[in-house]
């Protein structure tokens, strides 16, 4: 399973930056921009962290998706 967000989205709707959301959160600009881009997945407390500060639910953030080439 693949971690996918819509990250990039909920920060545009809040009218901030990478660099201001990282800020916001704690973390760097890259960190922010490798989640948006799907190249990092958040620990939870940071999941958490950016969900509260998007005034959402970590659901409504970070989804998993099936990956069609794994295998049970």
């Amino acid at each position: 399973m693949r971690l996918k967000n819509r990250l990039k989205e909920y920060r545009a709707a809040l009218n901030v930056t990478q660099q201001e959301l990282g800020h916001l959160a704690g973390v760097s600009r890259q960190t922010i921009s490798l989640i948006e881009r799907g190249d990092y997945s958040p620990s939870v407390t940071l999941a958490l962290t950016l969900a509260k500060i998007c005034r959402a639910q970590v659901e409504d953030i970070f989804m998993l998706e099936e990956d069609p080439h794994e295998t049970d």
